[in-house]
């Protein structure tokens, strides 16, 4: 479980599918009212509180983003008392959530420097993989792939390969995208390949 602050009143969890594994909770079970499930989110709110000083007092709103073979992303937020929130009967020390469940095609990853965008882009060229787009935020490498540019490569193989040079990122590719340099904007793993490794 990995936690980020974005906003005073707003933080976002990764939880990789092993993770969800190992609790054993599926993405089905996180629409369920189950205790599992509560204990997840208990466990995210301790964790909230030690890591980053967020303290729930009050309602919150969790989106939850499902992204392909990576894990699930929990944006929580604070909700104040004049949101949709039906704030009658509510009691100290329970939290109330409003929980939205939505998915992404996309497949967004860290990389640990640009010498590990060389490295990845040397290992998926010969696998068939060309396309992805390159940015820098934050003296940080990202590299995006849409689901179509992968749609032909083993998945567990192809995730198992991002793993050893990066880490699923735990900022948004949206904020990336706006706030960052976008260093190829497309067929990055062949631009990189055609650079720095084809002799």
């Amino acid at each position: 479980m990995r936690l980020e602050r974005l906003a005073v009143d707003k933080f976002k969890v990764f939880l990789t599918f092993d993770d969800m594994h190992d609790r054993g909770i599926t993405k089905e079970d996180l629409w369920q009212d189950v205790p599992k499930v509560h204990d997840l989110f208990r466990d995210m709110m301790l964790e909230a509180d030690d890591e980053l000083g967020f303290k729930v007092d009050g309602p919150i709103a969790v989106e939850v983003f499902a992204m392909p073979a990576q894990g699930m992303v929990f944006i929580v937020s604070k909700g104040q008392a004049d949101d949709d929130f039906d704030d009658e009967g509510f009691e100290e020390g329970y939290i109330e959530m409003q929980v939205t469940l939505d998915e992404t095609d996309e497949i967004f990853y860290e990389l640990f420097h640009f010498e590990a965008a060389i490295g990845l882009a040397s290992r998926l060229y010969s696998f068939g993989v060309k396309g992805g787009k390159l940015y820098s935020f934050q003296d940080r490498f990202f590299i995006k792939f849409e689901e179509q540019e992968i749609e032909d490569v083993n998945e567990g193989a192809f995730i198992a390969l991002l793993a050893e040079f990066g880490n699923p990122s735990t900022i948004s590719s949206y904020r990336v995208d706006e706030y960052g340099k976008r260093l190829m904007e497309t067929d990055a793993i062949k631009q990189l390949y055609d650079y720095f490794i084809k002799r």
